[in-house]
């Protein structure tokens, strides 16, 4: 079968696209995994599908590299609201579902794409650490010196612990530069290596930096791959509303391949 792509990629976090809004697109785990491997197939982190979903601008389907339909990625949210509105679904500001349900989109005025995501309830404490949900689970360490860690020895130790081995976790180490700026670096379950950026990583890295500061709301981050930057409200004393991630989202290229 021959099939059309685009390839995106959001603070280098990148994906393999395919419009399926005709909805005759149905690929195994084998094909997602060969197509996001980057010696045999296009390369990327993972695959989206765009497809119709009634009562939505459009439904997002995501794939980790490993070919398994995955939880909610940030960077690709924004990367495929890009993609609608390129393939001509134009919008003032996007409503799509996701596997975590309904999310908000809407280009600002640097033309960055800003993502609605998730509530977040509550901050779990795991041993010094910080456990949480953004649409995704992640695990967040605080570092002192992040750009000189091993991310994949140490974030695949914590990945395969006994107490997060069953359902996987991505693992974020975090610096923090300043009192609303912070350096990330990701592991992420599915990809199994480090990632240039992880936007479900960010946000939850920002979060739990928030959690003990006063005064603002939005926190700018810096990640191998680039900047992006994610604005929030604060619920009570353990919870967050109104989150926002938001960074740039581009256009790479686009071929055909046979699957």
């Amino acid at each position: 079968m021959n099939i059309s792509f685009y390839k995106y990629q959001g603070t280098g976090n990148d994906f393999v696209i395919i419009d399926n809004r005709g909805g005759n697109i149905f690929l195994s785990t084998e094909q997602i995994n060969k197509l996001c491997d980057r010696k045999f197939g296009v390369g990327a982190d993972g695959l989206m599908l765009l497809n119709i979903k009634d009562g939505y601008d459009f439904e997002m389907k995501y794939y980790n590299a490993d070919g398994n339909e995955s939880s909610m990625c940030g960077n690709g949210g924004r990367c495929l609201t890009q993609f609608a509105f390129d393939m001509g679904i134009k919008r003032e500001k996007y409503r799509f579902i996701a596997v975590d349900g309904a999310h908000e989109a809407e280009f600002d005025s640097d033309g960055w794409v800003d993502l609605k995501m998730k509530d977040v309830p509550e901050i779990e404490k795991f041993h010094g650490d910080s456990v949480l949900n953004t649409g995704s689970p992640h695990f967040v360490k605080s570092v002192t010196d992040v750009m000189r860690m091993d991310v994949f020895k140490e974030g695949s130790d914590i990945r395969y612990s006994s107490e997060f081995a069953a359902e996987g976790i991505n693992v974020n180490f975090v610096e923090q530069t300043d009192t609303d700026k912070i350096t990330v670096r990701t592991y992420e379950r599915g990809v199994e290596n480090e990632t240039l950026s992880c936007g479900t990583g960010v946000t939850a890295s920002a979060l739990v930096f928030a959690h003990n500061e006063t005064g603002f709301n939005r926190i700018e981050i810096k990640t191998l791959g680039g900047n992006l930057a994610v604005e929030f409200d604060k619920k009570g004393d353990d919870g967050f509303e109104n989150i926002w991630l938001c960074g740039p989202a581009n256009f790479v290229f686009k071929g055909e391949i046979i699957v």
